[in-house]
């Protein structure tokens, strides 16, 4: 199932994006798309049992804004330099284990919203990513197997970051992944089942319709499965936590100079097969 959020800011509401692209209105079934939606497999066998009813009333799509694809997220953590070509461009060696960052879920917007250049930014950087969303509870698990029985479903993330402000300030990278809006979401989950297999992914990105990333997540360092078991050891993961698991080459980072990094005006498209499209206009904040 493809499940999404509509509406202002704050005033979301369920949908659901049916096989003949029409939007379906899931208020009816669920208050939210969210971790406790997606821990409960009865409630998404009725979600299920409706869509295929066809008798889910049908939203118009026109001019409704998409919000964020997941409600009320507990945490977003994201996984850095796990791509073998993303390394190699920025000159760093492929880590040893993955390297973990925390977001703050207040810097989740909807796909399309506008992104804010920070103040005194410099070198604000794009990054298209496969965002894996947990369905299930996860502590110390024992395999790569067991974490991807623990995704719930996968979201298109633009992990926007300052690079200034994430590796020449001090400190920890928060510092550059936590501005506000920093972190678009959607257009929609979808449910893990309909993704037979996350390293199989095209993962495209253009600024001012120029190309920027073309990647493919078997070119992962650290698949799926091995990061979701391998964040379980350092912290519980719950339905509705946020994994986000790097960017192919491509960023304005690792771009010989004078490096395109994003101005005010700047416009960026992002894709993953069968995930959906986004669509971010960047504005001064």
């Amino acid at each position: 199932m493809k499940l999404l959020r509509v509406g202002p800011v704050g005033s979301e509401r369920p949908a659901l994006l049916d096989q003949d692209g029409a939007l379906r209105d899931l208020s009816g079934l669920i208050t939210d798309v969210d971790g406790a939606l997606l821990a409960d497999d009865s409630v998404l066998s009725r979600v299920r049992d409706a869509a295929e009813s066809g008798e889910l009333p049908v939203l118009d799509a026109e001019g409704l804004r998409i919000g964020s694809a997941v409600g009320r997220i507990g945490k977003v953590v994201g996984i850095g330099l796990n791509y073998h070509g993303h390394a190699a461009e920025v000159g760093a060696e492929a880590p040893a284990e993955p390297i973990l960052f925390l977001k703050a879920s207040d810097t989740v917007v909807g796909p399309d919203d506008t992104v804010l250049i920070p103040r005194e930014s410099v070198k604000t950087d794009w990054e298209a990513e496969l965002g894996v969303v947990i369905g299930a509870t996860a502590r110390y698990l024992a395999s790569a197997e067991e974490g991807l029985a623990h995704v719930g479903g996968y979201v298109l993330v633009n992990d926007v970051t300052e690079r200034a402000f994430q590796t020449e300030r001090g400190g920890t990278w928060d510092k550059g992944k936590n501005c506000e809006t920093f972190t678009p979401l959607g257009p929609w989950l979808v449910t893990a089942d309909e993704v037979p297999d996350p390293q199989a992914l095209d993962v495209k990105l253009w600024v001012n319709g120029e190309l920027k990333q073309d990647g493919h997540t078997s070119d992962q360092i650290f698949p799926v499965g091995e990061v979701v078991r391998y964040v379980s050891q350092f912290m519980t993961l719950y339905p509705g936590d946020v994994l986000v698991t790097g960017t192919p080459a491509g960023v304005a980072a690792g771009q010989p100079e004078p490096k395109p990094f994003l101005r005010a005006g700047d416009v960026v498209e992002l894709e993953i097969e069968g995930l959906g499209r986004q669509r971010q206009e960047f504005k001064s904040a």
